[in-house]
């Protein structure tokens, strides 16, 4: 089970009310993530498990390739690293002690310097010899869906506890395009909360259709210019317009799956591997059901 976790933490802090603290801080995203995992592990059972991290959220090599890439959410670009993204100080503030809670319950946290958390996924995917199940709220990962390799999404999208099983039939259905088709079909159709423009004037069921009869993106930019091939005139120019965001955007869309990450520690726990650390949180921030609940669910 490898999750999405600032999917999650988000969800948590922005779907559930204000928690305090003994001192005072939120903690709702702390409490909402361990309970989701709590849910998530009691439902699946998997036997190895990895919160997937973001050590880049807007890394600098998909910037350079399409310069509107997250911008809308850049609070502060720092010329010498990573962009600041826009994240509510209350928040902002239970990061820390997310990281510290996982690693006192021993729970693998997988990151990768200049790359996103779907990438880790996405290399976490590939390859992993047994089923996979991805937990998050961004469709982009639909492009991972294999029935083959026993790799699915469950996607959050409507909550955790609402979440639907994302399959390749699921896929078909929902968007009319087969899962290995998806990274094209969000180029083609653009995501606002991405910075991805997409091709104007092509939507989801126009970017469906080509896909069916062309195949691929690179079928559907041969077609363009290809007299003979069945293809409105207006679809055409649309395509040929967009041509300079068509050369980077398959590369910006598309999850790394080929990074270099130990894949030898992501075994779940059935113990927190520091009972005194954990306990010392769970008293400081006030987490003492939801670290019981995790630490019974890990147990059974």
């Amino acid at each position: 089970m490898l999750l999405d976790t600032a999917s999650m933490y988000f969800r948590a802090y922005f779907g559930s009310p204000e928690i305090q603290a003994p001192d005072g801080t939120n903690v709702n995203a702390v409490r909402g993530l361990l309970d989701y995992i709590s849910r998530l592990v009691e439902q699946y059972r998997p036997t190895h498990l990895a919160c997937c991290w973001d050590e880049d959220w807007r890394p600098a090599w998909r910037v350079e390739l399409i310069d509107t890439y997250k911008s809308h959410r850049v609070v502060e670009p720092v010329a010498t690293g990573p962009d600041v993204e826009e994240v509510p100080d209350p928040l902002q503030l239970q990061v820390p002690i997310i990281r510290e809670v996982l690693a006192a319950f021993g729970i693998a946290v997988v990151g990768a310097p200049g790359y996103e958390a779907d990438d880790v996924i996405g290399t976490l995917a590939t390859g992993a010899g047994m089923p996979v199940d991805v937990v998050t709220g961004d469709r982009d990962l639909f492009q991972l869906v294999d029935d083959a390799a026993g790799v699915r999404v469950l996607y959050i999208g409507r909550g955790v506890g609402r979440h639907e099983r994302v399959d390749e039939a699921w896929v078909a259905e929902k968007y009319g395009v087969a899962a290995g088709q998806y990274a094209d079909f969000a180029t083609l159709r653009g995501d606002a909360s991405d910075g991805l423009p997409g091709v104007k004037g092509v939507g989801e069921k126009t970017a469906a259709t080509l896909l069916g009869r062309f195949g691929d993106l690179d079928g559907i930019r041969a077609a363009a210019v290809d007299p003979a091939a069945e293809m409105a005139a207006g679809v055409r120019a649309k395509v040929a317009a967009a041509g300079d965001y068509l050369d980077v955007a398959p590369r910006v869309v598309a999850v790394a799956r080929d990074l270099p990450l130990d894949r030898g520690a992501l075994a779940l726990p059935h113990a927190p591997a520091d009972p005194e650390a954990l306990e010392v949180l769970a008293e400081r921030w006030g987490l003492g059901t939801p670290a019981a609940r995790l630490t019974g669910v890990l147990g059974a």
